[in-house]
């Protein structure tokens, strides 16, 4: 009786694990169908170090005004820094920066004065202009077309000088400090030096 009860138990623990192999579809679809995501990669909001705070004087490293003392004016969403010159000063206007290239120094100036409400990323973005994409226009070739600043890009960059303009005629010897150029010598040890 032993025997046979076993022998009925390895049965049905034979009959239960038999499993049938899943029945894959006889057609394919083809490789150019989409297949749609159900998740969306969430990008974390950027990172500015501590240094950096709206009003620092900051040294760029990097583009068209290299070695130029700016004030920095607020970050913006994107994680990019709005900065001006002023212009009056150094010929920087208002323009976005990358946190990378720049040197952020241990000078504050006050800038909670500036009204700086309406600029956003949206604000600095070039504005799309349709092109037309014929054999004649391809081979042609346009002369780049030179860089028009706006009028209202203008009014801004004064409305924003003149607020800074109080702030660091009534700081000592900051507008010779924004104007002087940074550079390094042959012996000059950048990692040593205190901004």
């Amino acid at each position: 009786r032993i025997h046979q009860h076993c022998k009925n138990e390895f049965l049905t623990m034979g009959k239960a694990t038999k499993t049938e192999a899943p029945k894959h579809p006889r057609f394919y679809p083809a490789e150019d169908v989409k297949v749609e995501t159900k998740f969306k990669v969430r990008q974390n909001p950027p990172k500015i170090r501590a240094s950096i705070t709206p009003g620092t004087v900051l040294i760029l490293l990097a583009g068209r005004f290299r070695g130029k003392r700016v004030i920095c004016l607020k970050a913006l969403e994107s994680g990019l820094l709005m900065v001006s010159g002023p212009y009056q000063i150094n010929g920087v206007p208002l323009r976005r920066v990358n946190p990378a290239f720049v040197i952020a120094t241990s000078t504050k100036v006050d800038v909670s004065k500036v009204k700086l409400s309406k600029y956003d990323d949206t604000y600095f973005g070039r504005d799309k202009t349709t092109k037309k994409e014929g054999e004649e226009e391809f081979f042609m070739g346009d002369a780049p077309k030179p860089a028009v600043v706006s009028d209202q890009r203008k009014a801004d960059q004064k409305e924003v000088d003149t607020a800074l303009m109080k702030v660091v005629s009534s700081t000592e010897m900051l507008e010779g400090y924004l104007a002087a150029l940074f550079t390094l010598t042959n012996h000059d040890k950048p990692h040593l030096m205190k901004f």
